[in-house]
């Protein structure tokens, strides 16, 4: 699920049927949004949200669209609007008040706060990292990333990139040495014709996708080479409305938590209400059915077994990495290295206790 910039999902099979749709869908979200008055510092009715979506429809999704579908947004006394992707990031639609939340992940988020953003995470998505470094399964000659010193990486142009790449080779114990062509979503497609070594696919959607296609991915996970962890999706709040609007704030996530839930407890229920909601958009079925099956068993649920919370341990792990990295660029251009206080960048406050 290759995101905008960093981690959204691009499958082949689901773009061209949700842009078919994108134009009249965020001209419809635009114009509700300019009479409903509820962005942050609106003087209209704050029971509308707008929730800016980082790509097409995909399981990183599932429990906005389950909410809505279940009517539990509804119940809430809410009006929610999932805006669809439209080339311009969640962060910037959520700082800027154009949406009052949006799909983040904490990768981007720390760097868009670290510039300024007016953003607060309010919900963790997935618990880990599900992004991991991929070559082809058929490279025997790759058997840890630190076989990947001298070999060429496809990346997507995130900032910060390649230092992540160069900790892991470095942790499994290579010089981190590598050349990088930044394709995009066209990674794959390089990876596959043997024009790139290595990328980092999303392990529940495009290596599944990569299985059914019939050319497997053999993957390495960060942490196993010493790389902290992180909340590779994340629900986030403009700041300002969060303030201004705490029950409304509390009635969303508490909403989109249950969706959530519910596509971890019952991952072939949560698959198929996300189909439903978005009916001709999946061309593989099996495809949203299997990630779906996955998030369940590894990413949606914390070492507790609950939905949604976070530490400001996985916060000042990862995002301090970024911070000591030098690659995040303040307000001003110039890069920031002073680590802020990372308990100020997330709340479990919204939250339903022990969900």
């Amino acid at each position: 699920m290759r995101r905008h910039l960093f981690s959204a999902r691009s499958s082949r099979s689901t773009v061209m049927v949700a842009v078919l749709g994108a134009l009249s869908l965020v001209l419809a979200g635009c114009g509700a949004s300019s009479g409903s008055g509820g962005g942050a510092g609106g003087s209209g009715d704050p029971a509308t949200i707008r929730v800016a979506l980082d790509w097409t429809p995909n399981t990183n999704h599932t429990g906005l669209f389950v909410a809505q579908q279940m009517g539990w947004f509804r119940d809430a006394g809410l009006n929610v609007e999932l805006l669809p992707y439209n080339q311009t990031s969640p962060d910037t639609l959520v700082g800027s008040g154009a949406a009052e939340f949006g799909v983040s992940f904490q990768d981007s988020f720390t760097y868009s706060k670290g510039s300024g953003a007016d953003i607060t995470s309010v919900m963790a998505v997935l618990q880990h990292w599900a992004t991991e470094v991929a070559v082809k399964a058929d490279r025997a000659d790759i058997t840890s990333p630190k076989d990947l010193d001298g070999k060429t990486y496809a990346g997507f142009g995130g900032p910060g990139e390649q230092e992540k790449m160069r900790a892991i080779i470095r942790g499994a114990g290579g010089r981190g040495d590598f050349s990088t062509v930044t394709l995009g979503t066209s990674a794959y497609e390089a990876l596959y014709a043997g024009q790139a070594d290595f990328t980092e696919p999303f392990v529940a959607w495009e290596g599944i996708e990569a299985q059914l296609r019939g050319e497997p991915l053999k993957t390495f996970a960060y942490t196993d080479y010493g790389f902290p962890d992180a909340y590779n999706v994340l629900l986030m709040g403009n700041s300002t409305w969060l303030r201004d609007h705490p029950d409304q704030a509390r009635r969303f996530v508490q909403a989109a938590q249950r969706g959530y839930k519910l596509g971890a407890d019952d991952p072939a229920k949560g698959a198929q209400l996300l189909k439903d909601a978005n009916p001709g958009a999946f061309t593989e079925p099996a495809l949203v059915d299997r990630s779906q099956q996955m998030l369940a068993e590894r990413y949606l649920k914390d070492a507790q077994g609950r939905v949604g919370p976070q530490t400001l341990a996985q916060w000042a792990g990862f995002s301090g990495f970024v911070y000591d990295s030098g690659s995040v660029v303040g307000q001003d251009g110039a890069p920031v290295t002073t680590r802020p206080d990372f308990s100020t960048w997330f709340t479990n406050d919204y939250l339903t206790p022990a969900a």
